[in-house]
């Protein structure tokens, strides 16, 4: 069961297909990993191969998952997967060493005509941020667009928190655009208060509306779209965005994560350089 699988999760009542990569750790019967989508990753799943069939599950305080599939005589697995009340997908996969995602750097992308991202939202203070504060004046900018309900995010938050505390004084900045299950203040604010306090957040969080399609286009029209949380943009010095990030590799990936601490720090003692 160890190592990479090329995994095709399936809705059978759209016929909607995902592309994910599997990557496991068996030692016995016990086996620990998780699946890789183009839109994030599936967290820490644990569980054991009994006979011909797995078993993984996992619960995040959000979302809980069901994993079952059977060994096929080709050495492929077959399978379910059951998620909160009512998702339901069938799933396969075959161990292939070679498997990969699209580039997570090219699914979200500016709309011709656009070099950088604009917005004008208040975090719960009420203060109305935009990229032409000070604050952010002739600085790299992080934009890490999330939610509070969001695992993939809180795995991304965790590790975003502590790096800008150690690098803000090189001259870089990050600001999380939240979008909530409720675009009323009043509902909102006090999820992304707890979030903030949680991680120990030190750059600014606005809320920016729900994280329905509508709600990130009016947001965000600039974007092709938001089709993941995390999102995660890069802009430069001169406010120009070099690079978008869908998704979120996190630390229950294994190497996957490691690759993206790596990539992160690289992009980013880059753009902290230039002039």
């Amino acid at each position: 069961m160890g190592g990479k699988w090329a995994t095709t999760f399936k809705n059978p009542a759209t016929g909607d297909e995902t592309v994910a990569v599997g990557n496991f750790t068996q030692q016995g019967t016990d086996v620990t990993g998780s699946f890789l989508t183009p839109t994030g990753d599936y967290r820490f799943l644990t569980g054991s191969v009994n006979g011909d069939s797995l078993y993984l599950s996992t619960f995040d305080g959000s979302f809980a998952m069901l994993f079952k599939a059977g060994f096929q005589p080709d050495g492929s697995l077959s399978g379910n997967l059951w998620s909160g009340v009512k998702a339901f997908k069938t799933w396969t996969a075959r161990p292939d060493p070679q498997a990969k995602l699209p580039d997570a750097t090219k699914l979200t992308f500016l709309k011709p005509g656009f070099e950088s991202v604009d917005f004008s939202l208040k975090d719960t203070k009420g203060k109305t941020w935009t990229l032409k504060d000070p604050r952010f004046a002739g600085k790299p900018v992080i934009i890490q667009i999330m939610g509070s309900w969001c695992p993939n995010c809180m795995d991304e938050t965790n590790y975003l928190a502590p790096w800008y505390k150690k690098n803000r004084s090189r001259g870089v900045e990050i600001i999380g655009l939240s979008f909530e299950r409720s675009d009323k203040p009043e509902i909102a604010n006090p999820k992304i208060d707890r979030m903030v306090s949680r991680f120990g957040i030190e750059y600014p969080v606005v809320l920016a509306g729900t994280s329905s399609e509508e709600s990130t286009a009016k947001a965000l029209p600039m974007l092709n779209k938001v089709m993941s949380y995390p999102t995660t943009i890069f802009i430069d010095k001169h406010g120009k965005v070099r690079e978008i990030h869908t998704g979120f590799n996190g630390p229950g990936t294994g190497h996957y994560y490691d690759e993206f601490v790596a990539d992160f720090n690289t992009l980013m003692d880059k753009l902290i350089s230039e002039k």
